[in-house]
């Protein structure tokens, strides 16, 4: 696999972090997860659980080895340094200066293992105004004008579906990531990367930013082509109460569907720019789509050439056999279901390892492998800085 022999210190939490560090188990990272030793993870605890064990926390977890670590013992701070100097990796999410004053900043760490590359995971970023702020996803969404654009039926923000700011920021970490130890190669050294959640967001508006960078006006959601202006790029209830979309705005598709619908004078409205122009193709389309269920919407777009969809609940997608040949959706011997690999290579797939840490699980064996012997092992455990069988 491509990441076979690289080994990952993963000091991060609840998502961002962990879901970063878990895609490159997946691709033959060796991940060392350092918990605290007191509740460890918090996802061990959070949501659904199968036989005691978190479904949240196997989503991000899976495939790791498990250090529970007291970092705030200077005996712990060393055995980080001796994993540190035989590691490539270093992710934490810690607040901005929390491992500085732990002794595990860049600055220290990297006097030990010059060739480590350090990634810090935090809402604001390392430095600006907003660095010590307290938040989560919401708040860098509120911040960051994300949320403004997210909106119900009654015009006001909606919480998101997605944690948009977290799952961004990994993708980024895991990117930035792969390209230093690339350079590396070249360099010899590794590197430094303050990566923010407020940054990926905002990365991640060029499609939305017009007026507000022309204007410095906010935009109107339901003038914008892809926030409801566009009614070829919409939600639509269906007889039964149910959902459907259209999420195609090219003119072939206007015509595909309004053709047979019998309004093919519609089709001209839909050249005009998104907002009210639009409004009386998406009013016959509300009324139209409403005299049918999705059952039937669905029988009548088989075989058309038009973007169209039924909105699916997260149950119908664990059974949807589309999901399931591409591997997103699988079954372990337990019979739990995971998530699959999404970044797909031919040559050197992915593999799952189903398996999640117990906390602590592999403290000692980890300690061996950087020459602890048992003694050493068995008075960091009586005094507390290292748990764990």
């Amino acid at each position: 696999m491509k990441l076979e022999g690289v080994r990952v210190i993963d000091l991060t939490r609840f998502l961002p972090g962990p879901l970063a560090t878990q895609m490159m188990a997946d691709q033959g990272a060796e991940v060392i997860k350092v918990e605290s030793i007191d509740e460890g993870e918090p996802t061990r605890e959070i949501g659904a659980k199968r036989d005691g064990v978190s479904v949240y926390f196997v989503n991000t977890q899976r495939g790791k080895r498990s250090l529970a670590l007291n970092l705030k013992d200077p005996e712990g701070v060393e055995v980080l340094m001796r994993l540190a100097e035989t590691a490539d990796v270093l992710i934490e999410s810690f607040r901005p200066g929390v491992v500085d004053r732990l002794g595990i900043g860049y600055a220290q760490v990297s006097k030990r293992a010059p060739r480590i590359v350090y990634a810090s995971i935090a809402a604001f970023g390392q430095s600006g105004p907003y660095r010590d702020l307290a938040t989560h996803d919401l708040g860098t969404e509120a911040l960051t004008g994300v949320l403004s654009l997210n909106r119900g039926g009654d015009g006001k923000p909606a919480m998101p579906a997605l944690a948009n700011a977290d799952m961004l920021v990994a993708t980024m970490t895991l990117a930035g990531v792969l390209m230093a130890l690339l350079r590396r190669k070249d360099t010899g050294r590794g590197d430094y990367l303050d990566m923010a959640m407020a940054d990926a967001l905002l990365a991640c508006l060029p499609n939305n930013m017009g007026v507000a960078m022309t204007e410095r006006r906010q935009l109107d959601p339901k003038s914008e082509r892809t926030l409801g202006g566009n009614a070829l790029y919409n939600i639509y209830e269906t007889k039964d109460g149910d959902f459907v979309v259209l999420g195609g705005q090219e003119l072939k598709f206007a015509k595909n569907l309004l053709e047979p619908l019998g309004r093919p004078d519609l089709v001209q409205l839909c050249k005009l720019p998104p907002g009210p122009g639009q409004d009386p193709v998406r009013a016959f389309l509300r009324e139209t789509f409403r005299t049918k269920t999705k059952s039937e919407w669905l029988e009548w777009f088989k075989g058309r050439d038009i973007a169209f969809a039924p909105m699916k609940t997260l149950p119908e997608v664990l059974e949807d056999p589309h999901f399931k040949a591409r591997g997103m959706v699988l079954k372990d011997h337990r019979g739990w279901d995971h998530l699959g690999i999404p970044i797909a290579y031919r040559d050197e797939p992915g593999r799952v390892n189903f398996e999640a840490p117990a906390h602590g699980q592999h403290s000692a064996a980890i300690l061996r492998s950087l020459g602890y012997a048992e003694r050493e092992i068995a008075q960091l455990q009586s005094r507390g800085v290292v748990t764990g069988a």
